[in-house]
């Protein structure tokens, strides 16, 4: 990471008119949405086309917009419309490779059946160049008609197409999604701290948007040009370095995952685990997922659906909401300290290393380091339990999330959240088991099964269930910058130079 730099002086208020809007509003009135997966044939066409687009920003507006257009680019699709590559080496070590590098598929659970070479998009040889997604209130079709005009035809190849429905607020297994998210702090009101002794939801900018303090309080690597090199002259100067113009800043990484659910073999599996008991095969759903169906967590059984402020310190043990449940994995919620002595002890004991009282709380990092903005969509048509467990019929279509999320560090933060928490058979010291939903129950070293889920009770042994399917499979992904407006202008510049231009 670069320097921190945060100064009372330095404190700017965030240009929302050079963010893309995805990062502030996710666009859910939106109900309509789809991505296109672009490869560029003519990269002059592709920058007359980029030039010619309305991207949506995360400007305030009276109104809510009826559309909404964000552009994103992989690593090799900004290579090919000539961005330079001593530009290109200032991005993370992540964006370089890719999310199909060797080491990583395997940190990433992408093995087995998630074995990238088996991906629909995104493999070895499918990596685009390009994320189009739109959004509509309605009529999507027409929005799209406006885009893929003669410069886009000429542009592109034909695209891959990742279709997305409305749900109504729940993901295919049929829970409430999209509950808890982190808070940014937009407005820059205070600094970010060393250590807390408190959790939090609210996360400094600098982890969604880079070129602004993260929660270290340093500036993350990104691109520092020379103010000289073509183009470089309307991006932003980089706070950390004003002499440097900085091509990240105000953009972010952008993770999208493809992620195929079984809903039928969920349901089916948690039938037959309580021999058909329809309130206890819904009991269970919700120990897995760690909410009601309507999203109530299982820590506070009486609180409104979308409760968001709670913490694990009153269940130790799990015994309310089991250890391993997704939501417990996702966002631990652990403060830096948690459970610990708190002033200048706790301060000593975190920075040293030093054993503590509590060793579980020791086992997961604070979770402030490692928040993600989630901006999935659901895909395919909705299942209920009930209709999950009839006969599966001919009419049946694929379903599951377009997972996409944003971050400015892809490694602290999704990768460790996917690699650490979820896919961990290690986590909150446990053993032999995964997360429940996104497992991929391969065998993980010394650890042949994977597929275990323990159900703490008060004063009795532990319930568990065994030999869990997998329920969500990868079906494709891929790492994108999602750039600001000046360096979307900076991009389609360099590739209007381009002599790239395929048959």
């Amino acid at each position: 990471m670069s320097g921190s730099l945060y100064s009372e002086q330095n404190v700017k208020t965030v240009d929302y008119s050079d963010v893309q809007g995805l990062a502030k509003y996710g666009y859910r009135d939106l109900v309509e949405a789809r991505y296109f997966l672009l490869t560029v044939r003519n990269a002059r066409a592709a920058a007359g086309w980029l030039s010619e687009v309305h991207v949506s920003t995360a400007e305030f507006q009276n109104t809510a917009p009826d559309t909404a257009l964000q552009i994103a680019f992989t690593c090799g699709g900004m290579r090919v419309l000539g961005v330079p590559e001593t530009a290109l080496q200032g991005f993370s070590t992540e964006f370089l490779q890719g999310m199909t590098e060797c080491s990583r598929s395997r940190r990433l659970g992408d093995i087995g059946k998630n074995d990238p070479a088996g991906w629909h998009w995104g493999g070895p040889t499918k990596v685009p160049h390009l994320l189009v997604m739109l959004f509509a209130r309605n009529n999507l079709a027409a929005f799209e008609d406006t885009l893929q005009n003669p410069l886009w035809h000429e542009a592109f190849d034909p695209p891959v197409t990742l279709d997305t429905s409305d749900m109504h607020g729940n993901e295919p297994f049929g829970f409430r999604d999209s509950i808890s998210l982190p808070k940014f702090d937009w407005n820059r009101e205070q600094p970010a701290e060393a250590i807390t002794v408190d959790y939090r939801n609210r996360v400094a900018i600098g982890e969604l948007l880079l070129g602004y303090p993260n929660e270290y309080n340093k500036y993350t690597d990104r691109p520092l040009l020379d103010p000289a090199e073509s183009g470089a002259g309307e991006l932003l100067a980089a706070e950390d370095d004003p002499r440097k113009k900085d091509l990240g800043r105000n953009g972010t990484y952008l993770v999208l995952r493809q992620l195929e659910q079984d809903v039928r073999g969920f349901w089916r599996y948690l039938d037959s685990a309580v021999d058909g008991d329809a309130d206890e095969r819904y009991r269970l759903g919700a120990q897995i997922v760690g909410r009601t169906r309507d999203g109530v967590p299982l820590m506070a059984p009486n609180a409104d659906p979308a409760f968001n402020d709670f913490i694990y310190d009153s269940d130790p043990s799990g015994t309310r909401c089991p250890l391993g449940a997704h939501i417990r994995r996702a966002n631990p919620r652990n403060a830096d300290l948690v459970g610990h002595p708190s002033g200048i002890i706790a301060e000593w004991f975190n920075l040293l290393g030093l054993p503590r009282p509590r060793m579980r709380a020791d086992l997961i990092a604070s979770t402030r380091f490692h928040r993600l903005l989630r901006r999935g969509r659901e895909y395919g048509e909705a299942l209920a339990p009930d209709q999950a467990l009839q006969p599966q019929s001919a009419d049946d279509r694929p379903s599951g999330l377009q997972f996409a999320c944003l971050c400015a560090n892809i490694s602290r933060q999704f990768e460790f959240v996917q690699n650490s928490w979820l896919m961990s058979t290690k986590f909150n010291g446990m053993t032999e088991e995964s997360d429940p939903l996104l497992g991929n129950r391969e065998a993980v070293g010394d650890c042949p099964a994977t597929g275990n889920f323990s159900i703490p009770r008060a004063g009795q042994l532990a319930g568990r269930l065994t030999q869990m399917p997998q329920f969500v499979t990868v079906r494709g992904g891929a790492y994108f910058f999602l750039p600001s407006l000046r360096a979307l202008r900076y991009i389609a510049q360099a590739a209007n130079k381009s002599v790239l231009v395929r048959s």
